[in-house]
């Protein structure tokens, strides 16, 4: 297939030495790919160079990635290189070490779904757009199963709010008139991506707009609209008028991967009131002149909306303070580590004198 209608560009052919072929990941397995090229598609495996030269695990090629291939046989090709990302669409990893989870590369649009039966959670939204910002796509708001909602309007209202700029659209899937607002989103060398909570919906979207079933789907829990994992792994999926989907697996724990400056972009009226503060280190408890105080007060701010900034904020900060004393313990073990190997050799010739 011509790689121009998965977004490839003059830019991304060019970095390809003429010795090897320009390639998109499609899947992840583990340490195992499909890559996607003029060609076909076909199965990858990383070079040992690009393996051990990797730093991070981000490194490494995640779904959404372009890459340079050596292909060598029918259907298995090496990666050589990862090209430069346009976007990254990344989390905290879970637990208590300070890993980038890499979700998924070169996105241009996102698609933040949210159910409309009984698992709508605003303060999730923010998290959605907060990590969204940070990635450089563009996020739109998919209220989907609005034939479920009893007020559609109420929840597209108290989505306005929190999306700032970003478009909001309802949707279902019972029909393909449902999903009507979605398809101005798509276009050829478009690349789309769905995240969101187990049980929104998004791979019955995938499936309605890909026109096949090419994901497994499962019905909800009555009780609380929670979803089972149905989608186990990330997957680039073309569609046949152009352009990706990229469909990932539910996430129920969200933990940041972001700075300041995504935060005050969803927080755009938070960030404006403090800088109307009187003090320019203001932390908005008890100083005087405190915009954001004032706001609160007069109700101009509300303040589920601001507990949720502060809540955010002291997350972000606290991740980055993480960073620098966590290497730093890295660098402590290794000494220690190496103090106690050379004890051993002294030792070791001790006993043998």
């Amino acid at each position: 297939m011509c790689l121009d209608f998965l977004g490839a560009t003059p830019e991304l052919r060019a970095a390809v030495p003429t010795s090897l072929t320009l390639a998109r990941v499609i899947l992840v397995q583990r340490d195992q790919y499909r890559l996607i090229t003029e060609a076909g598609e076909c199965n990858a495996e990383p070079a040992g160079a690009l393996w051990y030269g990797a730093t991070t695990r981000a490194a490494m090629p995640v779904v959404g990635d372009w890459v340079a291939a050596r292909v060598v046989a029918p259907d298995l090709a090496i990666v050589e290189s990862v090209l430069p990302r346009r976007t990254l669409f990344a989390r905290r990893a879970a637990g208590r070490r300070e890993d980038q989870q890499v979700i998924a590369a070169n996105i241009d649009v996102v698609f933040l779904v949210c159910g409309l039966d009984g698992d709508f959670n605003l303060r999730r939204l923010e998290r959605y757009l907060t990590l969204a910002a940070e990635s450089g796509a563009s996020p739109v708001v998919v209220l989907n199963k609005s034939d479920l909602c009893d007020d559609p309007a109420a929840r597209m209202a108290e989505s306005a709010q929190v999306a700032g700029g970003a478009p909001i659209v309802m949707v279902h899937t019972r029909s393909a008139e449902g999903l009507v607002p979605l398809r101005a989103h798509l276009a050829p060398g478009r690349t789309v991506a769905l995240l969101g909570s187990s049980g929104v919906g998004k791979s019955s979207i995938v499936n309605c707009l890909a026109g096949e079933e090419r994901l497994r789907t499962a019905e909800v829990r009555e009780s609380d609209s929670r979803g089972r994992h149905t989608t186990t792994h990330r997957e680039l999926i073309v569609l046949p008028e152009g352009g990706a989907l990229i469909d990932t697996p539910g996430m129920r724990e969200l933990q940041l991967w972001a700075g300041e400056d995504a935060l005050e972009q969803v927080f755009d009226e938070v960030a404006a009131l403090a800088a109307e503060c009187r003090f320019g280190d203001c932390s908005h408890g008890s100083e005087l002149g405190c915009a954001v105080q004032q706001a609160l007060a007069d109700g101009t701010l509300a303040r589920d909306r601001w507990q949720s900034y502060a809540k955010l904020r002291a997350e972000v900060r606290r991740h980055e303070s993480m960073a620098d004393p966590l290497i730093a313990r890295e660098q402590k073990r290794k000494l220690r580590n190496m103090h106690k190997a050379v004890k051993e050799i002294y030792k070791s010739r001790k006993h043998r004198m």
